[in-house]
């Protein structure tokens, strides 16, 4: 519970801000002052994990084209279901269908957002916790 309480600043900022790199330079603060965390931990796996953590929107992008299909009653084979995230429109899904989804997707993408950026910072947690003593400093990571 510490630990939530801990990063609440930084998981506000995500869920307002949607993002994971605008999210970023408050992220390292809490990671820094409220986790204790070494700076060169924090600042290494939050960078990264900005980056690179995003895979759970890219998941979400090609499910919400294979709802869309299903919608509008369009078949795919599972080759054609490989393809579609990326050529919408050769498989003559109506487009009108990505508006069903922007009506949602802000919320779902501040929760998703919100999500990353807490996982990010339990994972600098985690690797902090590996770090030898001396490089932890005095205060243990929460």
């Amino acid at each position: 519970m510490q630990f939530f309480r801990d990063v609440r600043m930084a998981a506000i900022t995500a869920f307002s801000t949607a993002s994971s790199n605008a999210t970023l330079p408050t992220a390292l603060k809490v990671a820094e002052e409220n986790l204790r965390l070494p700076p060169n931990v924090a600042r290494f796996v939050l960078t990264a994990g900005a980056s690179m953590n995003q895979n759970g929107t890219a998941l979400f992008e090609g499910v919400t084209v294979l709802f869309i299909a299903q919608l509008f009653g369009v078949h795919l084979s599972l080759q054609q279901q490989l393809v579609i995230a990326m050529i919408l429109g050769m498989f003559r899904i109506p487009p009108e269908g990505l508006g069903l989804i922007l009506g949602v997707d802000r919320l779902l993408d501040m929760c998703r957002t919100t999500l990353n950026v807490v996982g990010d910072l339990a994972a600098a947690v985690y690797v902090a916790r590996g770090e030898p003593v001396e490089e932890r400093g005095a205060a243990s990571p929460t």
